[in-house]
């Protein structure tokens, strides 16, 4: 499968206090893909999705991030977006006073009622409930994290970064979560990079990446990765009810 996003060798540190965060990271995301990024929390996950939007916080001290053979590794935020990458934050925020139809308009001026309406659909929502209800604390938390994801799927991106959208669910929202992921990628044929801590994904992936500590663990095959995962974790009985510790 062709590449989408390559990261060759990045190492990224913050701007405030000069910290190394990241170090000599390296990996790729195949086109039209679901690729997991897992590790555990403060391993380097989110800072790494704000290093691929081109975040203001974070300075790439060296290697390269190439976006189909452009490196785009210098771009600001706004032209990164313009070539396709959103970032979705692992909190939606709450917009009091915003409907749910204006809140995916603000994205893209040129969606249409049509369109709207699929993606609602897209992501379990029926239209005519939601096209008006406000982004307010009415909204369970899975209501909110299903228009967070209608509103980045209204964007038409290339490529969909997901900081922890399945953190906070429980184990019936998330399995029906990640069959929305399936049903998104096969729509709009973007490329997805979820961020999680969660072992229970090898349903939506073949590729996926093991961060800890600012660095890559393993890359690759995604029993690969869970099996080094359940080896750092100290997770062996959930590893071995996902097949972890199977021979590949």
């Amino acid at each position: 499968m062709e590449k989408f996003l390559e990261v060759k060798n990045l190492s990224v540190e913050s701007k405030e206090d000069k910290k190394k965060i990241l170090e000599n990271i390296s990996f790729d995301i195949a086109e039209k893909s679901i690729h997991i990024l897992i590790g555990p929390n403060g391993s380097g996950k989110s800072t790494l999705a704000y290093t691929l939007m081109g975040s203001p916080r974070f300075k790439v001290v060296s290697g390269k991030i190439i976006l189909k053979n452009k490196d785009i590794t210098k771009l600001s935020t706004d032209k990164r977006a313009r070539l396709g990458l959103t970032l979705a934050f692992q909190e939606p925020a709450y917009f009091e006073g915003i409907t749910v139809e204006k809140f995916l308009r603000a994205g893209n001026k040129d969606i249409t009622q049509n369109e709207i309406e699929k993606i609602l659909a897209l992501v379990g929502l029926e239209p005519k409930k939601f096209l008006n209800r406000e982004i307010n604390q009415d909204l369970s938390g899975g209501e909110r994290k299903r228009i967070e994801l209608a509103s980045v799927v209204a964007m038409k991106p290339k490529l969909m970064i997901l900081d922890e959208p399945d953190s906070g669910l429980d184990i019936i929202i998330y399995r029906e979560f990640y069959n929305i992921l399936e049903n998104i990628k096969r729509e709009t044929n973007a490329s997805i990079l979820l961020i999680t801590h969660r072992e229970e994904l090898g349903g939506v992936t073949d590729q996926a990446t093991f961060l800890n500590q600012g660095k890559v663990i393993c890359d690759g095959n995604f029993r690969k990765v869970m099996r080094k995962y359940c080896q750092f974790s100290g997770r062996k009985k959930i590893c071995q009810k996902i097949n972890c510790q199977r021979s590949l």
